[in-house]
């Protein structure tokens, strides 16, 4: 008898070991769509008792929601308002932030027409928030520029689904994304003038490896890019120049093709509808001497075409 009642006790006791806790802490359940809907509806402030970082968190698992409302009107959105305009996140928790979105730009690279894009898009669009928030109150430092800045190129090179709207899933938007994270940080001082070049051929890359005609609005975003390293104080027009003129003499050799190669057509679209975009971007920016010049280059190539 005695024996059997260790037994009881010993089976009873690796049970409860390997059962889960009744008092064990339980992982809250997301918040419903209403309550960021309220939160939206209510100019975002933050509801009365939540903490910004957790929910912070909690709306960067839907930056991969196949739902536009959820994705973009209500996590990115709600996202954009804190960060850059509210002031409720602390340096570290941004930070984690940040690391957070970067990795998953890699996330599914590589693929196209699948869902998988929305997070590495919307990953890159909520960068460009902290990019832009870092020009406000700086908390990158070096080492994280540059490691964004590698990771925003990087990105840029490698997606291969470009897709810009889906009529059920909402915008996609990967290239028109990620120009906009480049713009904000080819505004930072961070930049170094080496980096203007490395930029400038990312955008005219892109361009030319598409193998389609963007369609919506791409082309200006990454022209915004360009405009924005032409407004620098430190604008490296040594490398501007060449870049400008290596872009159109390529587009020349579409005129030389018999029959016209239809890649060579598209490249030339594209780079024909960015350098309207970035004249007009131009034309908008204070007349300084370099802005005019740039200006100038751009037109007399567009007179061309």
């Amino acid at each position: 008898m005695k024996w059997t009642c260790l037994f009881l006790a010993a089976f009873v006791s690796l049970s409860a070991a390997a059962s889960p806790s009744t008092s064990a802490p339980q992982t809250a359940p997301a918040h419903d769509r209403q309550f960021w809907r309220d939160i939206a509806k209510n100019k975002y402030a933050l509801p009365q008792g939540q903490s910004a970082f957790p929910l912070a968190q909690e709306l960067g698992s839907s930056l991969d929601s196949p739902d536009p409302e959820l994705r973009d009107d209500l996590a990115y959105s709600t996202l954009d308002v804190w960060i850059l305009y509210r002031n409720y996140f602390s340096s570290p928790e941004l930070i984690s932030l940040l690391e957070s979105w970067q990795s998953n730009l890699r996330s599914g690279i590589g693929e196209t027409s699948t869902d998988a894009v929305l997070k590495r898009s919307f990953s890159a669009l909520c960068l460009a928030i902290l990019a832009e928030r870092d020009l406000k109150s700086p908390f990158l430092g070096e080492a994280r520029f540059r490691n964004l800045l590698e990771n925003a190129l990087s990105y840029l090179k490698d997606e291969r689904d470009l897709r810009g709207f889906d009529a059920v899933k909402g915008w996609i938007h990967a290239t028109a994304h990620t120009a906009e994270l480049l713009a904000f940080l080819a505004a930072n001082p961070l930049l170094k003038v080496e980096d203007q070049s490395r930029i400038l051929n990312a955008v005219s890359e892109r361009l030319s490896s598409a193998q389609q005609i963007f369609t919506y609005g791409e082309q200006d975003r990454l022209a915004n890019t360009v405009a924005t390293i032409v407004a620098r104080k430190d604008f490296d027009a040594a490398s501007f120049h060449p870049w400008l003129v290596n872009l159109d003499q390529a587009d020349r050799k579409v005129w030389n093709e018999k029959p016209a190669n239809d890649f060579l057509l598209k490249t030339y679209q594209n780079n024909s509808y960015m350098l309207q975009a970035l004249a007009a971007r131009l034309y908008a920016q204070p007349k300084t001497a370099v802005v005019s010049s740039a200006l100038d280059e751009v037109a007399q190539i567009l007179r061309k075409r």
